[in-house]
């Protein structure tokens, strides 16, 4: 079993000091709007993912007037306690260590302790543009597939070397021919992308329909599809179709870094059609679905954490939610919420061993 029995910060966003002891089951952290609620969460998604979940600028997480943050916690893993500390100074090298030992490559601590978070924020997965969509599909197969997270780099790597190339041969200091080494790169690296992409999509459409059918409604029909280049045939003969088109606009057109996943709900796209709670209730499903995914190929159950879900849901989805996240599937569960009475009312009768944080915290908390 795999949970985070202890958290605690220093300096970090709108909190000086805190210093929480949490179940292995399931928590809630209650209070106004501003107290920070999100903030705990997303020092979770720090110890897990060596970012935050909100605000990639790691500098901007530091307390105001502050120099540094720290965030401490004690994850136990079968058992076995491994204590990782993510901190970042002003002026200096993000550092994360595991029981002392600070990584090389931070791409070495992913997918050791996964986290799921679901977020109000999430609506930018259906709203946003494609690389929204791209980064999150990434960010689950890097997380149990760390070849892939490789090719991810390396790809992005030829993009970049590409596009200058493109700058230079436009400004009359490059020559076209040499654009076929990166062609041949962005080819190998794209091929490879794109396969673990579609596979990906496969395993994930079934899982996703079945959470869907337990948060939404029977009448709701729900299609996830994949948008890719290398659908459109000889990947080799579309780069060089759209080199003229490349070199008007000075950076490749075509290419894995196009991908797309398109939403759809009763056959038109939830973007445009779907009602908001139809909205929150399929970007649910994809983050649960997400859930499962990372557990049937990590064997863990990752540390499932639920901000301010309960916006812009009716009371029996809300419930649905409970149910669901209250059974033996999950692990630790952690939630966030504006009204701990709700939340008691929900969990009471529901979940046996639960914690409640109520912020600011007292000291017999």
């Amino acid at each position: 079993m795999l949970f985070l029995s202890r958290i605690q910060l220093l300096n970090f966003k709108n909190h000086e000091s805190l210093d929480l002891e949490l179940s292995s089951n399931v928590n809630a952290i209650v209070g106004k709007n501003g107290m920070g609620k999100t903030n705990i969460l997303d020092a979770i998604y720090y110890l897990s993912m060596c970012k935050s979940y909100l605000n990639s600028m790691d500098r901007q997480n530091i307390k105001f007037d502050q120099a540094f943050f720290s965030i401490q916690g004690q994850w136990i893993l079968d058992e076995q306690e491994s204590n990782v500390v993510c901190a970042v100074k002003s002026g200096s090298k993000k550092v994360v260590k595991k029981n002392k030992v600070a990584y090389e490559k931070l791409s070495d601590h992913i997918g050791l302790f996964p986290v799921v978070f679901i977020s109000p924020y999430d609506g930018d997965l259906i709203a946003d543009g494609s690389e929204t969509r791209r980064k999150w599909m990434d960010g689950i197969i890097s997380q149990i597939d760390k070849g892939y997270l490789e090719d991810i780099i390396s790809y992005q790597r030829v993009l970049e070397q590409r596009n200058a190339l493109l700058k230079q041969i436009a400004s009359g200091n490059g020559i076209a021919e040499n654009l076929q080494v990166w062609n041949h790169s962005l080819l190998q690296y794209g091929a490879k992308i794109h396969k673990r992409r579609h596979s990906f999509i496969e395993e994930f459409i079934p899982i996703f329909n079945r959470n869907y059918m337990e948060i939404g409604t029977a009448y709701e029909r729900i299609e996830i599809q994949y948008k890719s280049d290398f659908q459109h045939g000889d990947f080799s003969a579309l780069l060089e179709q759209s080199e003229r088109r490349d070199l008007i606009f000075q950076y490749t057109t075509v290419g894995t870094h196009k991908d797309d996943l398109v939403f759809n709900l009763n056959g038109n796209p939830v973007k445009k059609y779907g009602s908001q709670g139809q909205q929150k209730s399929f970007v649910l499903a994809l983050r649960l679905a997400q859930y499962h995914y990372l557990h049937s190929h990590s064997g863990k159950k990752p540390v499932l954490l639920l901000d301010d879900i309960f916006d812009k849901l009716d009371h029996s989805r809300v419930q649905k939610i409970i149910d669901l996240v209250s059974n033996e599937v999950f692990g630790q569960v952690i939630i966030t919420d504006t009204e701990k009475t709700r939340l008691e009312e929900l969990l009471v009768n529901r979940v046996s061993d639960f914690r409640i944080f109520e912020l600011p915290l007292t000291e017999d908390q």
